[in-house]
């Protein structure tokens, strides 16, 4: 079995640390190595590994964003690679996300090969989304949202259906995300990651509470985790098993299931006639 790994360091010689020790691993193949947070979220979805080792400490994005950015499909198995606090190790031990420590041990990153070999044989890496939205959530403060009281207060003081500003908390300081800036939303257990003007901000909320405040001519659920802005999708591919894949904008790619092909097959083809996006 060959597990295609990635490192998401900014200092070259953990990276070089890392990646020496995977030499040693025949089964472990290196695929890419990467320097900063914006490098690695298009490198993850261009190389699509299979594990990445990935600092949390990074200027621009950290490692958290890193995750956050990602489409659920995209998702690999997570070591972090840390210098964070004990704080933040129990938070990774009480999720059963493997970490290890600046400087590295050799016999913790045997010990951390290990549990790869064996998560890998055992779980699909979006088996991890959940716990890792949870972690960053608990960390950074972030998750909050005021999603009840805007369903049964904020739409009524507002006197619209659809409100235009989504509010989440994020530690001491609330955002207020435009809602058509929203590109997609995409979920995991009791966390979403709602991703508007480059950035990707996480809650706790449930899809139905979204879909319930979202405007359904712009907002359509192409998958059971997944809600699309239809004035971001640029293209439509077909797939195998009657599935497609919506390009954004941005160059990102969702899948669209079966379930759900024929709710937003009309509202994907008008989209794209009036923006003139080529449905394929």
């Amino acid at each position: 079995m060959r597990i295609r790994t990635a490192i998401v360091d900014d200092e070259v010689l953990s990276r070089r640390g890392i990646a020496l020790r995977l030499h040693e691993a025949p089964e472990f193949e290196v695929v890419a190595e990467c320097s900063n947070g914006r490098e690695a979220v298009g490198t993850l979805q261009r190389e699509r590994p299979d594990l990445v080792f990935l600092d949390i400490q990074m200027p621009g994005l950290s490692g958290f964003d890193v995750l956050a950015h990602l489409p659920r499909d995209v998702l690999p198995l997570v070591v972090f690679v840390t210098a964070y606090d004990q704080y933040a190790v129990r938070a990774f031990e009480a999720h059963a996300i493997d970490y290890l420590l600046k400087p590295i041990d050799d016999r913790r990153f045997d010990a951390t090969l290990e549990r790869v070999r064996q998560s890998a044989l055992a779980r699909s890496a979006a088996d991890q989304r959940a716990r890792l939205l949870e972690i960053v959530a608990e960390i950074t403060g972030s998750g909050e949202i005021g999603l009840e009281e805007l369903l049964e207060r904020g739409t009524a003081a507002l006197g619209v259906r659809q409100p235009q500003v989504l509010p989440i908390r994020q530690g001491r300081k609330t955002v207020r995300v435009p809602i058509p800036a929203i590109q997609w939303i995409d979920a995991a257990g009791d966390y979403m990651c709602v991703h508007a003007e480059g950035d990707t901000h996480i809650l706790r909320g449930t899809m139905k509470e979204l879909e319930e405040i979202l405007d359904p001519r712009l907002f359509q659920r192409v998958h059971r985790s997944t809600i699309v802005n239809l004035r971001f999708v640029k293209s439509l591919r077909a797939h195998m098993n009657g599935e497609y894949f919506l390009t954004l904008e941005a160059g990102q790619e969702l899948k669209l299931s079966r379930t759900y092909r024929d709710k937003v097959e009309h509202f994907l083809e008008r989209h794209a006639l009036r923006r003139n996006a080529p449905v394929e």
